[in-house]
């Protein structure tokens, strides 16, 4: 009986432990089944949403140069010869008339040797008009030559006297460069024709200078400039010269400055472009108006912002946000949290980035954005260089 019971027992146990296995089976394929069919199936996405505001658009065409005096002035010598002392370095406010170097003549030895026999003519000429003179006073006296026979004889001894005091004149300056007769507008000094800063000495004592004429610019003793009126010069591309009139505002951002910017005034367009790397330039230029705070160096580099046109305090969006169909502007619009709805708008003036919104949405209207990223989400690595 013991061995009957033993043997029901074990064939249950069987029965049982083959249900148990079966419906486990059952689990394990369902639940793997609906875990993959739940990491199969997309997410909901879930939008930001933004909103109009209201800012300032200004739409631009950038130029590029650099920013320089408006009136600059190389001062080059009236004759040749060596710097024999400066009395200017650059960095230093002068006055107009003020002496900026002096030099030493070397005379051309032709040019002094024609100018010695010319004083030596001179000479013998004098002393022939004052013996003639000498000789015929007394005639004159007596009655024997008429009045206007002597006054010859005078002029011709006065004639004399000056031709020989321009000869020596003349070899003074040939010599020495100074004028016996305006030594204090000597040539030999040179002096600065404007009032300003020095910008550069470009030559040192014992330099050999020429001086400017017909022929030849002549040696550059020093520059001088006005910093007081700085002018913004640079250069356009041809698409965009055609947008440019004279008088528009310019914004100027200095690249030695930081956080400040310059207004200028447009005055000039080239009438002729250059090629430039490949591209059509167009040269402009513009009056900085404002430089009451703040200190410009000749030659600065400089980014133009030429304003095109502007609107203030107006209503916009991000430009990111406008949607075309059929070449008609559009928004998504929420009605409902997460539904969306298209909603056709009418856009003003844009300045790449933010446009302006005449009609179609207001204030309140949320609009459809970017999607959120999920939390805890590991945002993509850009691969190292």
């Amino acid at each position: 009986m013991q061995q009957i019971c033993a043997g029901l027992i074990n064939i249950l146990m069987k029965r049982i432990l083959k249900i148990f296995l079966g419906i486990l089976m059952v689990v394990l394929f369902f639940s793997t089944f609906y875990y993959l069919f739940n990491k199969s199936r997309k997410k909901p996405v879930i939008y930001q949403t933004e909103t109009a505001f209201h800012s300032d658009i200004i739409k631009k065409t950038v130029a590029t140069g650099s920013v320089i005096p408006e009136n600059e002035i190389e001062i080059k010598p009236q004759l040749s010869g060596i710097i024999d002392e400066l009395y200017v370095e650059p960095g230093q406010k002068i006055k107009k008339g003020d002496p900026i170097a002096r030099i030493r003549v070397i005379p051309n030895m032709s040019s002094l040797n024609n100018a010695e026999n010319r004083v030596n003519i001179a000479k013998i000429n004098l002393k022939n008009a004052e013996k003639d003179f000498d000789r015929n006073q007394p005639l004159h006296k007596q009655g024997v030559i008429s009045d206007q026979e002597f006054q010859t004889i005078s002029r011709n001894l006065e004639s004399a006297k000056e031709e020989l005091s321009s000869a020596e004149d003349n070899l003074v300056i040939i010599r020495d460069g100074v004028s016996t007769r305006s030594k204090g507008s000597s040539n030999t000094t040179v002096r600065s024709t404007i009032t300003g800063t020095v910008l550069d000495v470009p030559v040192e004592v014992g330099f050999s200078v020429i001086e400017a004429n017909n022929f030849n610019a002549g040696t550059t003793i020093a520059s001088v400039a006005d910093m007081n009126k700085m002018i913004f010069e640079g250069k356009v591309d041809e698409s965009e010269v055609g947008k440019l009139k004279l008088g528009m505002p310019i914004l100027l951002t200095l690249g030695a400055i930081e956080n400040q910017t310059l207004h200028a005034t447009l005055e000039y367009i080239s009438p002729k472009g250059i090629e430039d790397q490949g591209a059509i330039q167009f040269e402009i230029k513009a009056t900085v108006d404002d430089m009451d705070d703040v200190y410009i160096r000749a030659g600065y580099s400089a980014n133009a912002d030429i304003v095109l046109d502007r609107r203030d305090s107006v209503m916009c969006i991000s430009e990111a946000l406008i949607q075309f169909e059929n070449e008609k502007p559009y928004v998504e619009v929420e009605t409902t949290p997460q539904v969306f709805e298209k909603r056709f708008v009418k856009l003003g003036l844009s300045d790449g980035i933010n446009v302006e919104i005449l009609d179609g949405i207001d204030l309140k209207s949320k609009l459809k954005g970017k999607p959120k990223e999920e939390e805890g989400a590991e945002k993509p690595k850009m691969p190292k260089e």
